[in-house]
């Protein structure tokens, strides 16, 4: 068992967010300004970034590491998110990363697994080796599926037609965005989470029909499911995915209409509240589903 750790002073002096208004980026920026870390955010555009007071905007572009420099001169650890569907040119950014900094907090996915090559891991395994390789001390944040996924049915649910998707009892432990960047947070900030991969869920597996109802509760309004076929589902998927992800992600899916994505207590352990449950997400998130949301 992990021991609860109190929020408390850091060891780290400046740290740098890559994604910094997205989803979990910006739940980490928030996370790090409360404890007093001085945050520096990485993006292509300073001018519209629209982060929070106390936060230095700095340009630069993953896809080009040449332009890293000036966003990790000074700093002492990193929160990468990895946007990209393919670990092409992580090598250069993680060698980028060790020049400067000490330390990476990577959010990676729960699929990995240590006893396989990174090539069988896929996308995720590729970075994590990356960021081994490159010479950092690091933590692996290995998230079950995000609740956020979810607002791809927003759509469908506002205009109120049914949800199209394919398993639908495929039973899922979502993770609301916040719960890993509440770990995140805490890794970026004590040295006693280096060196460590901690597999992250929400508190219990709900199925996905179960899912769009309680986004329909949420909404208030009932919200009906279809079942889509694989093949269908496989043509939607391959407008923005190559074929071996869209064809893993299906076969995973199926997987788990008889075998229910693994529940950990990791969140609990290490902030010493429970996850927080997909409901509290939904509510969090019910004007993402309403008719009159933008």
């Amino acid at each position: 068992m992990f021991k609860f750790e109190a929020w408390g002073m850091t060891d780290s002096k400046q740290i740098l967010v890559t994604g910094a208004t997205g989803n979990i980026g910006r739940h980490v920026v928030a996370g790090l300004l409360d404890r007093g870390v001085s945050v520096r955010a990485l993006t292509r555009t300073p001018a519209l970034a629209g982060l929070p007071d106390g936060v230095e905007a700095v340009a630069g572009d993953l896809t080009r590491p040449d332009t890293l420099r000036d966003a990790l001169a000074g700093v002492d650890a990193v929160f990468l998110l990895w946007p990209f569907l393919s670990a092409e040119g992580v090598e250069e950014v993680a060698r980028a990363i060790a020049e400067y900094a000490r330390h990476v907090v990577y959010v990676s996915a729960a699929n990995v697994d240590d006893a396989r090559t990174p090539a069988e891991n896929g996308l995720w395994g590729q970075v994590e080796d990356a960021v081994r390789r490159s010479g950092v001390e690091w933590t692996f944040l290995r998230p079950t599926g995000f609740a956020t996924n979810t607002l791809e049915w927003a759509d469908a649910i506002r205009a109120g037609r049914p949800v199209r998707i394919p398993y639908p009892e495929a039973a899922r432990s979502l993770i609301h965005e916040r719960d890993i960047a509440d770990v995140a947070v805490r890794a970026l900030t004590s040295p006693r989470h280096r060196d460590v991969a901690y597999v992250l869920s929400g508190p219990a597996a709900v199925t996905q029909a179960e899912q769009v109802r309680i986004l329909g509760a949420a909404a208030g309004r009932p919200v009906p499911v279809e079942e889509a076929t694989r093949d269908e589902a496989r043509a939607a998927m391959l407008a923005w995915a190559d074929a071996d992800f869209a064809d893993g992600a299906l076969a995973y899916w199926a997987s788990l209409v008889d075998s229910p994505e693994r529940v950990t207590g990791t969140v609990a352990e290490l902030t010493g509240r429970p996850a927080r449950t997909f409901a509290e997400w939904a509510a969090d998130h019910a004007g993402d589903f309403r008719p009159d949301a933008p």
